[in-house]
């Protein structure tokens, strides 16, 4: 668990809600309640806590109403005063039991054998079964590797079932006849975790970049023109370090029929 005890009403998000458990949920709310400023907002805190937890106003304040709520996980508890007339709130922090469950905000909140769990949960066809945005998402977090093998070899000391848990990471195996496919995972440290939509956009950036670079250098190269001529004598020069079998292929788009026809030809001037 990350350290919720930085997160403050102001720094709340979608992302670091998912390190919050009910009782902190109930003290952000308190402070919202003590700040006249901060309760204007409220509706915007509460739309972010709503992401990962669910929350119901107890209407009817009943000791069987509440106990229901109770059962079902929730906890109970009264922001503001009593006397001001504000409901209960029932709070349940929202489980992650299903792969569709997983989004881009809580799959960093989730250690490797919780993915492995809930992966299992939910498999049955293996890694590619899953949905392109599902395995995204994954690895925006985690370190993901299959392999598929026979039963007997899957465990063969050496092989790489046996350096994949040594470095770490968690396995889960899916029988597939007499064959076992291993899906294993690891979580990534922090600098390398970066959502998949993100990464796309900071590589458009970078094509973006190299194509001024390469104008630029283009127009370099027109006001250069000692540099450009340079540059030309030293690729045809002549090095025969360089040579190697792919200097000698050749080739040809012709059929055989046409290449005999050409050596008699051939052979025929040789005779003048």
């Amino acid at each position: 668990m990350k350290d919720k005890k930085a997160i403050t009403v102001k720094t709340l998000s979608k992302s670091n809600v998912w390190d919050l458990q009910e009782n902190d949920i109930f003290r952000l709310l308190e402070a919202v309640e003590k700040d006249a400023e901060l309760k204007e907002n409220m509706r915007h805190y509460t739309d972010i806590i709503k992401t990962a937890f669910d929350m119901e106003e107890i209407k009817v304040d009943k000791p069987e109403i509440i106990k229901k709520y109770e059962d079902r996980g929730f906890k109970v508890a009264q922001i503001g005063k009593p006397e001001d007339g504000r409901p209960k709130l029932a709070i349940k922090k929202r489980p992650i039991l299903r792969v569709t469950d997983l989004t881009y905000e809580n799959i960093r909140h989730i250690s490797a054998a919780k993915l492995i769990e809930v992966l299992e949960r939910n498999f049955g066809g293996g890694w590619e079964s899953l949905s392109q945005s599902i395995q995204d998402i994954i690895e925006s977090g985690f370190d993901i590797s299959t392999t598929t093998l026979p039963k007997d070899r899957l465990h063969k000391a050496g092989g790489l079932y046996e350096k994949k848990v040594s470095d770490g990471f968690e396995v889960l195996e899916i029988p597939k006849g007499l064959w076992v496919e291993a899906i294993f995972a690891k979580e990534k440290p922090e600098a390398v975790a970066t959502p998949v939509y993100l990464a796309d956009e900071d590589s458009e950036k970078d094509e973006d970049d190299s194509e001024d670079s390469d104008n630029a250098e283009g127009e370099d190269e027109d006001v250069d023109d000692d540099n450009f001529k340079q540059d030309d004598d030293d690729d045809d020069a002549f090095d025969d370090e360089k040579l190697t079998e792919e200097s000698y292929r050749t080739t040809y788009e012709t059929s055989p029929d046409e290449l005999n026809l050409e050596a008699e030809d051939i052979s025929e001037d040789e005779d003048y």
